[in-house]
C-alpha cells in the first residue's frame, strides 16, 4: 500500500468513525447540536481527504479545481441562508427537499458513470457485473427519492393539493405502469451497458410521483423519514459505482438510520407502512369518525385569568406542545410562563410525543431555541404514569397525540395509537385557536371532558397574556 492509498485508508476511516458518532449522537436531545456538528465535520474531512487523493493519484487541472471550489461556495452558501431563514414550521419541508438533493446527487453520479464510463471505479468501459446492478439501484433510488421529496416537499408547503383520481385504487395500476417502465429500461441498462437508461430514469422519476402523490398531511413525515433513507440507499449505491467505500459505509449509516426512524414514527402514529403507501391517509374522506357525532356539544370555555387563577394553586405544571405552538412561534414566551412558574416553586414538565410537531425531535429542537433545560423534556413513555399527580396540563396546539379515542374507543380510526394521557390530569386547559380536527380529521374526546377547559386564541398572545396575569397575582415573587 502506498502512501496515497494509507492516506485515503486513514481519511475514510476517521471520517466514517466521527460520522458514527455523530449519527449516535442525534438520539439524544442534550448532544444533538454537537452531533450535527460533528457529522458535518466528518464530511467536510471525507471531501477533502477525497481531493488530495485525486490530486496525488490521478492528477486534478487547475480548471476542475476551480469548478469544485465554486460549487462547493455557492452551495455552502444556500445552505447556510437557508438554515438561517427557514422557521421551524418550515423544518420537514426542508428535510424533504435536502433529501430530493442527496438522491439527485446520486442519480447525477450514475448517470455520468453509465455515459461515460472511462476512468471510473473499473479503469475502462468493460463492466462488471456488480458495477452495473450498482448503477441501475442508484438510479433507480435516486430518481424516486428525488422525484418523491419535491412532491412531499410540495405538499407540505400548500403548493400542490392531492388529486381525486389519487384516492381511487386506479393510483396502483399508474405506479405499475411506471414501475414496468422501470423494469423495461433496469433490464436493457443491465444487458447492454447504456442503453435504457432513460426509460429508467424516467420511469423511476415518475413512480416516486405517482407513490408520494396520494399520501396526505398526517403521513407524509413517515414518507420524509422513509425518503431520507432512500437516499442513504442511493448514497451507498453510488459509492459501489465510483468505487468509494466511504460513501458506501456512510450511505448504508443514513439508510439504516432512516429505516429505524421511519418504523419508530409508524409506531407512534399506530400506522404500518403498507397502510402509509398504500392506503391513503388517515385524513381520507372515508376515515370513520369514531364514536359520537363530529360536532361538540360540551364545551368549557374559560378566560385567561381563569387559566391563571388554577396555576397559581398548582403544585405540579406538564405542558404538551403540538404544532400549533409551532405555527405561532410562541416558544420564547412559553419559556417565560414557565420561569414564572418556576420562581413560583412549581414543578414545570413538558410532555413530548413522537410524532408532536410534523417531525420526530421537532418539539426538542423548538423548545431548545427557546433555552428550556432538557431534563425537563420527558417522553412520552416517562410523562404517561405521572399525569394522575398532576394538577395541571397545558396544551398548546396538540389534538390527535392527546385524543383518548386511542385507548377508548375500539371504532376510532386512532384506536392502538400511542397518545400522551392528559386526561387523567386534575385539569387541562387546551390553548387552541378554535375547534378545527387534527391531522386525523376526526373530534377529539378530550375537549368534552368535564376537567377540559378551552383557551381560544393564538398560542402565543395567550401566553403573552396568561404571563401578564401571572405577574399581577404575584406568582414569581412567592420565594
Amino acid at each position: 500500500m502506498n502512501f496515497a492509498e494509507t492516506f485515503k485508508f486513514v481519511i475514510d476511516l476517521v471520517s466514517v468513525f466521527l460520522l458514527a458518532l455523530g449519527i449516535k449522537g442525534l438520539s439524544k436531545v442534550r448532544s444533538a447540536r454537537e452531533a450535527n456538528q460533528l457529522a458535518a465535520f466528518a464530511m467536510l474531512l471525507a471531501v477533502v481527504g477525497l481531493l488530495i487523493n485525486s490530486a496525488i493519484t490521478i492528477g486534478i487541472s487547475f480548471n476542475a479545481f476551480i469548478w469544485i471550489i465554486l460549487g462547493s461556495a455557492i452551495g455552502g452558501l444556500l445552505g447556510l441562508v437557508t438554515a438561517q431563514r427557514v422557521p421551524m414550521t418550515a423544518m420537514p419541508e426542508t428535510v424533504a427537499l435536502f433529501n430530493g438533493c442527496g438522491g439527485m446527487s446520486s442519480l447525477l453520479v450514475a448517470i455520468a458513470v453509465s455515459l461515460f464510463p472511462d476512468g471510473m471505479a473499473y479503469g475502462d468501459s468493460q463492466r462488471g457485473l456488480v458495477e452495473i446492478i450498482s448503477i441501475v439501484v442508484s438510479v433507480f433510488v435516486g430518481a424516486i427519492t428525488f422525484s418523491g421529496s419535491i412532491i412531499a416537499m410540495a405538499k407540505l408547503q400548500g403548493w400542490l393539493s392531492t388529486p381525486i383520481w389519487t384516492q381511487s385504487k386506479i393510483r396502483h395500476l399508474v405506479n405499475i405502469i411506471f414501475a414496468v417502465f422501470s423494469l423495461v429500461g433496469a433490464f436493457e441498462l443491465l444487458i447492454t451497458g447504456q442503453s435504457g437508461l432513460w426509460l429508467l430514469v424516467f420511469g423511476s422519476g415518475l413512480l416516486g410521483i405517482g407513490v408520494t402523490l396520494p399520501i396526505g398531511g398526517a403521513d407524509m413525515p413517515v414518507v420524509i423519514s422513509l425518503l431520507n433513507s432512500y437516499s442513504g440507499v442511493a448514497a451507498s449505491a453510488a459509492g459501489f459505482v465510483v468505487g468509494s467505500q466511504l460513501l458506501i459505509v456512510a450511505g448504508a449509516m443514513v439508510g439504516a438510520a432512516g429505516l429505524i426512524l421511519t418504523q419508530v414514527m409508524c409506531n407512534g402514529m399506530n400506522r404500518s407502512l403498507v397502510s402509509v403507501l398504500f392506503g391513503g391517509a388517515l385524513g381520507d374522506s372515508n376515515t370513520s369518525l369514531g364514536s359520537g357525532d363530529s360536532e361538540y356539544l360540551n364545551i368549557t370555555n374559560c378566560s385567561v385569568e381563569e387559566c391563571a387563577l388554577t396555576l397559581e394553586t398548582a403544585e405540579r405544571v406538564v405542558v404538551v406542545p403540538g404544532y400549533g405552538l409551532a405555527v405561532a412561534q410562541a416558544q420564547h414566551t412559553l419559556r417565560e410562563v414557565t420561569r414564572v412558574l418556576e420562581s413560583g416553586g412549581i414543578e414545570v414538565n413538558y410532555a413530548i410525543h413522537p410524532v408532536a410537531g410534523r417531525m420526530p425531535g421537532h418539539m426538542n429542537v423548538l423548545l431548545a431555541e427557546a433555552d428550556v433545560p432538557y431534563e425537563q423534556l420527558k417522553e412520552m413513555d416517562t410523562i404517561n404514569p405521572e399525569f394522575p399527580a398532576t394538577d395541571v396540563v397545558l396544551v398548546l396546539g396538540a389534538n390527535d397525540v392527546v385524543n383518548p379515542q386511542a385507548k377508548n374507543d375500539s371504532s376510532s380510526p386512532l384506536y392502538g395509537m400511542p397518545v400522551l394521557d392528559v386526561h387523567e390530569a386534575r385539569t387541562v386547559f387546551v390553548i387552541k385557536r378554535g375547534m378545527s380536527a387534527g391531522y386525523s380529521g376526526i373530534k377529539n374526546d378530550l375537549f368534552e371532558m368535564a376537567n377540559t377547559s378551552m383557551v381560544f386564541g393564538d398560542a402565543k398572545k395567550v401566553l403573552g397574556d396568561l404571563l401578564v396575569e401571572l405577574k399581577e397575582l404575584g406568582v414569581g415573587r412567592k420565594l
